[in-house]
């Protein structure tokens, strides 16, 4: 068969193009290019605002912290009381600096400020150094969640309910 001037399949026979494969055209084709997925080990997200969050807190325990491959930072492992069966929910968050396994973990709107908590932006003062933000309400944490990211609270705008990161 001669090669002829277009990619293309006819039955049993393949046509290819003469010249060089450039590296968008390998790319495509998968291999060695595609994302090792295999131990990844799940998504990290926020619990989802529950009626103990938005009234009170939820207490937590760090379990373990491990390491996430394709991803730079590391990634806490939570358990938390399920409170609507007798059982354990295990969360998966992205590790601020300072956490540590055995450490309480409080998730709520009366939370105290801590390294690790879990609150409103409206209960901070500026200044604050968070990370893992959400960007709307209720997207389970979008901005600043790259390992030594970080984002700071700017200001509270009262009369619009916005705050400034």
């Amino acid at each position: 068969i001669i090669s002829s001037g277009i990619n293309a399949e006819y039955g049993d026979f393949k046509f290819f193009v003469m010249g060089r494969v450039i590296r968008g055209q390998r790319k495509g084709a998968g291999g060695i290019f595609k994302a090792h997925t295999k131990h990844r080990k799940g998504p990290a997200r926020l619990r989802p605002v529950d009626y103990a969050e938005r009234r009170g807190y939820i207490r937590g325990v760090v379990k373990d912290i491990i390491h996430d491959p394709g991803r730079g930072a590391p990634l806490a492992q939570v358990s938390f009381r399920d409170m609507y069966s007798h059982k354990r929910v295990k969360q998966l968050f992205i590790a601020a600096e300072g956490m540590h396994t055995g450490q309480f973990l409080y998730c709520g709107k009366k939370a105290k400020l801590q390294v690790g908590n879990i609150l409103p932006l409206e209960s901070m003062p500026e200044g604050t150094i968070v990370c893992n933000l959400e960007e709307k309400c209720g997207d389970r944490g979008r901005l600043a969640r790259a390992s030594g990211n970080y984002a700071t609270v700017v200001a509270h705008n009262t009369d619009t309910k916005r705050t400034e990161v």
